[in-house]
């Protein structure tokens, strides 16, 4: 039987002991209720003040059985108590330093800043990616239902230096900020930037005068959840079709064909061929739907005679066993 039910149980037989030495009392000495609550308690208590005390052949009878079954019962609870408690605490102090040694270890990971209804999302996706990240938050309902999920998380706020690099701000990959006032937002972006120039950090607001003000405090991407969600729903009304590709193929809808993205690193073997003679289509059955360059720029529709070069990040749709064969090769 778990500690805790153990614990459980004997409470109950404590209290089941406790009523029947005040009704015991009660009926066979004649006392009130509150004297006989009161001569249960100093018996089980073993304290015997001598001011309450049965006279009766009955009672004395009575009270022998309330001492052997109720002092070992009530000692036999706090046994119990105390331990589930100990284990508690030693379970906690445990898990922080398992949570620590955890998050020492990780490197070019992502730091979730709030756990709320969109920063779940995330932490549920990246999850689903099996992608290192680190949730901070200070919620005690949100941790608690951080640990039930598993994710590793800091409990604090993000807006403390302290608690950003006890999330490893210093080797992280990105930030999320998905706190739920631009004000924390910004402050956040502007504190991962300075403990870490390199980092991306992408940033939800709510106020348009928000968006500006978070590039300008070195924010990589901002994103608001209300115009996504305006336009997707503007999407289902007017093109219904175009929003069902997209959702086929960025999400998980359909388990063959995906939408991903390749980076191809300078080392690459595909670096200074064309996107046919890279057999991208012929070997792989990809299509590239569009080129980010490391400049910035955006190719879209790029022609079979495009040159592939070293920093650009192909936008390719295909099955998934071959998006994944790709950007190995991509790699190498």
């Amino acid at each position: 039987m778990p500690p805790l039910r153990k614990a459980r149980v004997a409470f109950l037989l404590l209290l089941l002991i406790f009523i029947t030495g005040t009704l015991g009392y009660h009926f066979l000495e004649g006392w009130t209720f509150g004297e006989s609550f009161y001569a249960t308690v100093v018996t089980l208590g073993t304290v015997g003040y001598g001011d309450f005390y049965p006279v009766s052949a009955e009672g004395r009878m009575f009270a022998v059985f309330l001492i052997v079954f109720g002092v070992g019962t009530m000692a036999y609870t706090f046994a119990m108590a105390m331990e589930n408690f100990m284990e508690g605490r030693l379970r906690k102090v445990l898990g922080r330093g398992k949570l620590k040694k955890q998050i020492e270890r990780m490197n070019n990971h992502y730091i979730i800043c709030g756990c709320g209804k969109i920063g779940h999302l995330i932490c549920r996706e990246l999850a689903d990616e099996k992608v290192d990240f680190i949730v901070i938050d200070d919620n005690s309902e949100v941790i608690q239902k951080i640990e039930d999920e598993g994710f590793i998380y800091v409990n604090g706020n993000a807006t403390d230096d302290k608690i950003l690099i006890d999330a490893g701000i210093k080797r992280a990959k990105g930030v999320v900020c998905v706190l739920p006032t631009d004000a924390d937002n910004l402050y956040v972006v502007l504190t991962a930037k300075e403990l870490n120039p390199d980092v991306y950090v992408l940033s939800r607001f709510e106020d348009e005068a928000s968006e500006r003000r978070l590039i300008k405090a070195g924010a990589d991407r901002v994103i608001s959840p209300h115009k996504v969600g305006g336009m997707r729903m503007t999407l289902a009304l007017l093109r219904p079709s175009m929003l069902d590709f997209m959702d086929i193929t960025v999400g998980k809808k359909s388990l063959s064909l995906r939408m991903e993205e390749l980076n191809v690193c300078d080392k690459s073997h595909v670096v200074g061929k064309s996107l046919a003679d890279s057999g991208l289509r012929r070997e792989y059955g990809l299509i590239v739907v569009a080129v980010h360059k490391g400049s910035g720029q955006m190719v879209l529709n790029p022609s079979a005679n495009y040159v592939i070069k070293g920093g650009d990040n192909l936008i390719a749709l295909g099955e998934e066993r071959n998006l994944v064969k790709f950007s190995e090769v991509c790699q190498v």
